[in-house]
C-alpha cells in the first residue's frame, strides 16, 4: 500500500481521543473555586474570627490607602485637568495620524496602559467596600468582573504593539502568481449541509470564476441531496458525499481531503463567494514553505439582522468588523491567527501532518490553526475583503451562530489542542489565544454590570466606595480617553457605545452557554445557521428577550426609587456616606442599552430572498421594437431597477410588457418583463424581472454582482456621539411602530 493510500485511510478512520483527565481537572477546578468562595462568604457571614479579622484588615487598608491613590483635596477645581490634557493629546495624535501608524499606536497604547494601571490601582487599593459581608460580596464581585474585563483589555493593548499589515507582502508575492512562475494545484472545497440550491449555485460559479487555471472545485454535500448532485453536474463541479455526518463540518472536510490530492486546499462556506482575485492575492504567501495557512476576513453582502431591525442599514457596521480589522491583525503580530472556518487556504502537506481538521470541537477551524502552529508552521492574515457571504438573516439565527462560537471556543479547554497547554507554542502565541478566551468571559461579565446598579437600591449597598472627586480624578480620565480612542484603534470598525450594546444583547444566553460548556462541554452537537430564509411578519423573540425584560423592569424601578430617595434625603445620604451614588447614572445607562437591545430582537419582515445591489450601469432597452436607454439603480439575480433617461413614446401604465435589455459595460443580454413603472418627473423608473436566464447569463450576473475585485469596501462606524444619538433615536422612534404601515403599504403595491 502506498504512503498516499495509508494517509487517506488514516483520514477516513481518524477519531481524536479526548483528554478526559484534562476535562475532569477543569471541571474540578471550576467547582472547587465556586465552593471555596461560597465557604469563605458563609464563614464571613457567620463572623468566624479568623475570616472576620482578615477582611477587617483589608477594610482598614482600604480606609487608609497610599497617598498616590487619593484625589487631591486642595485645588479641587483642577481635578478635571488630567482628563482635559489627555483628551487634547489623544486628539492631537489622531489628527496627525488619522490611521494608526506604528509610532502613533504605540504612543496611544502607552497612554492607555498607564491609565488602566492607574485606575486598577485605585480600584483595588481604595474603593473596595468591606464594611460587612453583604457590601463585601457586591464590592468584590464587581471588582472581579472588572478585573476580567480589564485583563482582557490590557492583554489586547500589549498585543497591539505588534500589529501586522500584509498588503505590501501580498503585492510582492502575487507577482509570482501573475507571471505564472508559481502555479501549484488547488482544491476548492465547499462544504454544505442544508443550504438552498440557489445559494450553492452562487458559490460554485464564484469559485469557478477565480482568475487561476490550476484549480478544481468540489461540492461536499453532507445531506446527499439528488438536487444538489444535479446542480453540481450542471455547473461542471466535482461532487462528493458520504453516508453519515460524523463530526459535522470537520468530518465532511476530512472525508473530502482523503479523496483529493492538490497541493493546497481552499475552504469556502456554502454561502461565501470569492472575488476573482482571491487566489492571486493569497496563494503567493505559500512560497514561504513555513506558511501553512492564510486567512482572509469575512464580509457580508446582506444587511445583518441588528442593523435591519433597528432601521440603521448602511449606518451600523456588523459586529464581526472589529474582529477582522483589529483583533486578527494583532493576533497575526503574535503568530496566533485564528482560522475562521471560511475564506482560507491551507497547505495539504501541513494539514496531513497534524491528522486533518480537528474534530474534537465544533470550532474545528480555530483549533486546527492552533495545531498547525504547535508544529512550527506559520499562519498569516491578509486583511483584504476577498470574499463575501450571508450574515445571519434573523436575530434567532444570529444568536444560534454566536452561541455555537462560544461553545466551540470553550470546548478548547477540554481537548488535546488546547492552546494554553499544547506543547510547541511560544508564550506570545499562548497570550494571543488566551485573549480569545478572555473576550468571551468579558461577554458574561456584562450580566454583573446589568445587575450591579440594583444593589444600590434593593440591597442598600455601595459596591464602589468613592467620592465624586475620586471619580473625577481616577475614573473619568480612564473612561474618557478609552472612549476617545476606541474607534480609532480599531480602524473605525465599531464605536465603544455600539460595542457595549452588542455585549448586552446576548449577555444572558452567552453566560448560560459558557457555564453549560464548562460543566458539560460536549453535551450538544453542531447546529447549522439557516440561510436563504424569508418572513412576511414582525416577530419578537421572547426567548432571548425575557431576561432583558426582567432587568429592564428592575432597572426602571431602581432608577425611580433611587431618584425618590435622592430627592428626599440627598443631603442626609451624602453626609452619612460621603460616597457618590453611581447607581442612578448606571441604571439610566442600562435602561438605554437594554431597551435598544429589546428593539433589536424584533425581526422585521424580509420577503425577498435575493439581495439587491446599488449598481449604476448603462443599459439598452428594447420594448415594442422601440430602443430606450437608461441607467440601473439596483440589480439582483432576478431583476433590475432602471431609470430611463428619455420619454417613453408609448403608454405602459397597467401593462406587463416583455423587454430585452443589454448591460453595456459587461455585455450581458437578458430578457424580462416590466412589473412596475413610476414616473420620476418626465422620465420613468421601471422594475424588470428577468425571465429564462440561461447558465451563461447566470454566470455573467453572478460575476457582476459578487466577484468584482475590490468591490467589498470598508465602512466606517459612526462616531461615539453619533452612536449615542442613534441609540436614543432608536429608543424614541422604534422601527416596528413608526415604519410598520409604510412598509406594509410598499409590499401591497408590488415590491419584489
Amino acid at each position: 500500500m502506498t504512503t498516499s493510500n495509508i494517509t487517506k485511510k488514516k483520514f477516513k478512520s481518524r477519531i481524536n481521543t479526548l483528554n478526559f483527565g484534562q476535562r475532569n481537572l477543569t471541571k474540578l477546578l471550576l467547582i472547587g473555586l465556586v465552593t471555596l468562595l461560597t465557604i469563605i462568604f458563609l464563614a464571613w457571614l457567620a463572623e468566624i474570627d479568623q475570616i472576620d479579622r482578615f477582611f477587617a484588615q483589608i477594610h482598614y487598608f482600604q480606609e487608609n490607602p497610599p497617598m498616590w491613590v487619593e484625589a487631591p483635596t486642595k485645588k479641587s477645581q483642577y481635578l478635571l485637568l488630567p482628563t482635559i490634557l489627555l483628551f487634547l493629546i489623544a486628539q492631537g495624535i489622531m489628527r496627525i495620524s488619522p490611521t494608526p501608524k506604528n509610532w502613533s499606536r504605540i504612543l496611544v497604547v502607552g497612554i492607555l496602559l498607564g491609565l488602566t494601571i492607574r485606575y486598577l490601582s485605585w480600584r483595588s487599593l481604595s474603593t473596595l467596600n468591606l464594611v460587612d459581608p453583604v457590601n463585601g460580596v457586591f464590592s468584590l464581585g464587581l471588582f472581579g468582573l472588572e478585573f476580567v474585563t480589564i485583563s482582557s483589555s490590557i492583554l489586547g493593548l500589549f498585543l497591539m504593539l505588534r500589529v501586522k499589515n500584509r498588503h505590501k507582502e501580498a503585492d510582492y508575492f502575487s507577482q509570482a502568481i501573475l507571471d505564472k512562475s508559481f502555479q501549484p494545484s488547488v482544491d476548492i472545497l465547499i462544504p454544505t449541509y442544508d443550504e438552498p440550491e440557489f445559494i450553492l449555485e452562487r458559490t460554485i460559479i464564484g469559485c469557478q470564476a477565480l482568475d487561476y487555471a490550476n484549480k478544481k472545485v468540489y461540492l461536499l454535500d453532507d445531506t446527499n441531496r439528488p438536487g444538489v448532485k444535479k446542480l453540481a453536474a450542471k455547473l461542471g463541479c466535482e461532487y462528493i458525499t458520504r453516508f453519515d455526518n460524523t463530526h459535522a463540518k470537520a468530518g465532511n472536510l476530512n472525508h473530502a481531503i482523503a479523496q483529493t490530492n492538490s497541493e493546497f486546499i481552499v475552504v469556502f462556506d456554502a454561502d461565501f463567494i470569492p472575488t476573482k482575485n482571491f487566489l492571486t492575492r493569497t496563494l503567493g504567501f505559500f512560497q514561504n514553505e513555513q506558511v501553512a495557512l492564510v486567512q482572509t476576513p469575512q464580509t457580508f453582502y446582506n444587511i445583518d439582522p441588528i442593523s435591519r431591525n433597528l432601521g440603521l442599514e448602511n449606518i451600523l457596521t456588523p459586529e464581526e468588523e472589529i474582529f477582522y480589522r483589529q483583533i486578527q491583525p494583532i493576533k497575526d503580530g503574535a503568530d496566533g491567527v485564528l482560522c475562521a472556518g471560511t475564506s482560507f487556504l491551507v497547505m495539504r502537506k501541513a494539514l496531513e501532518s497534524v491528522g486533518g481538521f480537528v474534530t474534537e470541537s465544533i470550532c474545528e477551524d480555530c483549533f486546527t490553526g492552533v495545531l498547525l502552529s504547535s508544529k512550527g508552521y506559520r499562519s498569516v492574515y491578509l486583511e483584504e475583503k476577498l470574499s463575501a457571504g450571508l450574515a445571519a438573516e434573523n436575530i434567532s439565527c444570529y444568536a444560534t451562530q454566536r452561541l455555537r462560537w462560544a461553545r466551540g471556543t470553550f470546548q478548547g479547554f477540554f481537548i488535546n489542542s488546547n492552546p494554553l497547554t499544547i506543547p510547541g507554542l511560544r508564550p506570545i502565541q499562548r497570550l494571543a489565544y488566551l485573549e480569545t478566551f478572555l473576550h468571551w468571559f468579558t461577554n458574561a461579565s456584562h450580566i454583573g454590570f446589568l445587575f450591579m446598579p440594583l444593589a444600590y437600591v434593593f440591597f442598600d449597598v455601595i459596591p464602589i466606595k468613592a467620592s465624586a472627586a475620586e471619580y473625577l480624578y481616577f475614573f473619568v480620565p480612564y473612561y474618557f480617553v478609552n472612549l476617545t480612542v476606541f474607534s480609532w484603534l480599531n480602524y473605525h470598525s465599531q464605536s465603544l457605545f455600539l460595542s457595549c450594546f452588542n455585549h448586552v444583547l446576548l449577555a444572558f444566553p452567552k453566560a448560560i452557554t459558557i457555564i453549560q460548556t464548562l460543566l458539560n462541554p460536549f453535551s450538544k452537537g453542531f447546529k447549522v445557521t439557516p440561510k436563504g430564509t424569508r418572513s412576511d411578519r414582525y416577530y419578537f423573540n421572547w426567548k432571548l428577550a425575557l431576561p432583558l425584560v426582567i432587568f429592564l423592569g428592575l432597572n426602571i424601578i431602581s432608577l425611580c426609587l433611587g431618584l425618590s430617595q435622592y430627592m428626599s434625603h440627598s443631603w442626609e445620604v451624602m453626609e452619612k456616606t460621603k460616597y457618590f451614588n453611581l447607581g442612578l447614572f448606571w441604571s439610566g445607562y442600562n435602561i438605554l442599552m437594554t431597551w435598544v437591545a429589546l428593539l433589536a430582537l424584533i425581526d422585521v419582515p424580509k420577503q425577498d430572498i435575493y439581495e439587491w445591489f446599488n449598481l449604476r450601469r448603462v443599459v439598452k432597452l428594447e420594448i415594442n421594437d422601440q430602443i430606450l436607454w437608461g441607467i440601473t439603480t439596483q440589480i439582483s439575480e432576478v431583476g433590475a431597477k432602471i431609470e430611463v433617461n428619455q420619454k417613453i413614446p408609448f403608454n405602459l401604465v397597467g401593462e406587463t410588457l416583455p423587454v430585452k435589455l443589454k448591460i453595456i459595460e459587461e455585455k450581458i443580454c437578458l430578457a424580462g418583463k416590466i412589473t412596475n413603472l413610476q414616473m420620476n418627473g418626465e422620465f420613468p423608473c421601471m422594475e424588470v424581472i428577468f425571465e429564462k436566464v440561461n447558465l451563461s447569463e447566470k454566470r455573467q450576473l453572478i460575476e457582476l454582482l459578487f466577484c468584482r475585485p475590490g468591490q467589498w469596501q470598508r465602512r466606517e462606524a459612526p462616531s461615539e456621539l453619533k452612536s449615542l444619538w442613534l441609540l436614543l433615536q432608536v429608543l424614541l422612534k422604534p422601527r416596528f411602530i413608526f415604519e410598520r404601515k409604510p412598509k406594509e403599504k410598499a409590499m401591497e403595491v408590488g415590491q419584489i
